[in-house]
């Protein structure tokens, strides 16, 4: 590997990287400087977040970039504000010994007429979110007439965020951009759209294989069943003492829900998603970033673009619908070279879905189970007597109170004493754990049951009466019988849910066990559920008349439609 020295930088900005601790570049840094430095050249640079990015194409604008033009010439779009302001505070460190270089945040959520100002006043690098840059061309507050250099950071981000039109029109009012350099993660078809119709011939260099995870990731799953998910994750969480992470949900009400009850619960954890203002985005991700929270729960839309160090464990509390999602939660962890971890809470019903995953990052998963009680309580204690034991001790400040102390206890055995102190500590957890059950799904015994003389068991003769002879309307059969009421909501795909986050809803509302439920059958627009006989009225009198999204919920008996 080349030193910077050798990737042609000039002379100041080879200070500030050295001042900076920076000797050897990571391979993006190395393949892609010597080509931007050019200047002339589209590009494409494929790698995975935290692999030193910003460094990539930072360091070649200020090289290139005229400090004596008091006006935008070079133009980096990102997905979001914490984003912008990340690569507005790497390019200040390395632009410490240029003088007259200038470069502004532009994003929602703060004052549009103070970062007009700034503009007015002359800087050369524009870091900005599409949706306020545009209402800045808009005003024509902005002139990108002279950029020579547009940076897309994070492409796959923006694109999966809905910005494929106003990255387009971004582009169209560059007319005299000499270059176009493109940095993602992943490489789907709308960012070779893109890059067909807006770059000539670019250079493209990947790390690592397009798509795939960090290898520096162990990625691990747990098999639950669905309705002890939430305690899996709360003895995952638990058996990881010195966790620091983010926990991925799909909607923003299990985001809200679970962080509510994790604190209750004593958990240092907050919420992250979409409801909340941008005050309080940026209260909670500052508390994240100090680690006065230990944890951060967030779902994938408040989650983009979050790029915190030291992060040790990304937990999927379910599975998302796509691999690229997949391959973004998991890249939370395990950056620029260190290790991490990425859990997954998985139902056996999910396990073709694993399958698949791994098939395109390329990487194993490995199957691991779920600590039991007593797992927990000894992964805490080691790590609390090794707390003790490493806990520097100022013994100027304590001298006058150990012959006090010594007196105190002069009656106890040293064995007594730690008791007490390991009591005070893990009351709780033992208290808790001491009759956990195990929350791991086993596989079903693969003995044959007892046949009986017509070839069929006695358990299947059973099941057989059990099940209903009615079935839905593409002829799948459903419980039904004596037990189950099957009912219809007007609630389906197209309202955002899936399976396992219909079912939670359900409960939510009704208040009920999971074990109350048979089968959930989803379409586009409504739904069936199977619900015990006795609980039916109680789901109806729950949910019927309610809103969902401004729209009153209909649920009814399905026969009685």
């Amino acid at each position: 590997m080349h030193q910077f020295d050798a990737l042609g930088l000039e002379e100041n900005l080879m200070k500030a990287i050295t001042e900076m601790g920076y000797t050897q570049p990571t391979p993006i840094q190395e393949k892609s400087i010597p080509i931007l430095l050019s200047g002339t050249k589209d590009f494409i640079g494929l790698a995975q977040t935290g692999t030193g990015k910003t460094a990539a194409f930072g360091l070649p604008l200020l090289q290139l970039i005229n400090t004596a033009d008091k006006f935008p010439q070079a133009l980096i779009v990102c997905p979001t504000r914490e984003l912008c302001l990340q690569i507005v505070t790497e390019i200040e460190k390395f632009k410490k010994h240029k003088r007259g270089m200038e470069v502004v945040a532009v994003y929602g959520g703060a004052s549009i007429g103070l970062q007009i100002r700034t503009i007015k006043r002359g800087i050369q690098i524009v870091v900005a979110t599409p949706g306020r840059l545009i209402d800045l061309i808009e005003r024509k507050a902005i002139n990108l007439h002279e950029i020579r250099y547009v940076v897309l950071d994070e492409a796959d981000e923006m694109l999966n965020m809905g910005f494929q039109d106003d990255i387009e029109f971004i582009l169209q009012n560059t007319p005299k951009k000499e270059s176009t350099w493109l940095f993602s993660a992943t490489m789907p078809p709308e960012i070779r759209k893109v890059s067909k119709k807006y770059m000539n011939e670019p250079a493209e260099v990947t790390v690592g294989q397009v798509n795939t995870a960090n290898v520096n990731i162990d990625h691990q799953y747990f098999i639950v069943a669905s309705h002890h998910r939430y305690e899996a994750l709360k003895r995952l969480i638990d058996f990881n003492p010195g966790i620091y992470g983010i926990i991925f949900t799909r909607t923003k009400a299990d985001a809200q829900e679970i962080a509510e009850k994790l604190t209750r619960e004593g958990y240092d954890i907050d919420a992250l998603h979409g409801d909340l203002s941008q005050q309080q985005r940026d209260a909670v991700m500052g508390q994240f970033r100090d680690k006065t929270l230990q944890l951060l729960i967030a779902t994938d839309v408040a989650a983009r673009g979050i790029d915190v160090k030291d992060i040790t464990h990304v937990i999927n509390y379910e599975l998302p619908d796509d691999t690229e999602v997949y391959t973004h939660r998991s890249g939370r962890t395990g950056r620029a070279g260190k290790t991490g971890v990425c859990m997954s809470i998985v139902h056996s019903r999910e396990i073709g879905k694993l399958r698949q995953i791994e098939r395109i990052i390329k990487v194993p998963m490995h199957k691991l189970e779920i600590p039991s009680g007593k797992d927990v309580c000894r992964k805490q204690f080691f790590a609390f007597m090794d707390k003790i034991i490493h806990t520097q001790i100022n013994d100027e400040s304590y001298e006058a109170y150990v012959p006090i102390l010594i007196e105190k206890f002069a009656d106890m055995s040293k064995e007594d004493i730690l008791k007490r102190v390991a009591a005070m500590e893990f009351d709780r957890f033992l208290k808790y754990y001491e009759t956990a059950e195990d929350l791991n799904v086993r596989e079903r015994s693969r003995t044959f049951d007892k046949f009986s003389r017509d070839g069929r068991s006695e358990r299947g003769r059973d099941q057989g009466r059990e099940r209903s002879a009615y079935r839905d309307t593409q002829g799948r059969s459903f419980k039904g019988g004596d037990q189950f009421t099957r009912l219809f909501v007007n609630l389906g795909t197209k309202d955002g849910f899936y399976k396992a986050s219909f079912l939670q809803f359900v409960l939510d509302m009704s208040d009920m066990k999971k074990e109350s439920l048979g089968r959930i059958d989803m379409r586009e627009l409504n739904s069936w559920v199977e619900v015990e006989k006795k609980s039916a009225s109680r789901m109806i009198a729950s949910i019927n008349g309610k809103k969902f999204k401004g729209r009153n919920i209909r649920m009814n008996e399905a026969d009685s439609r």
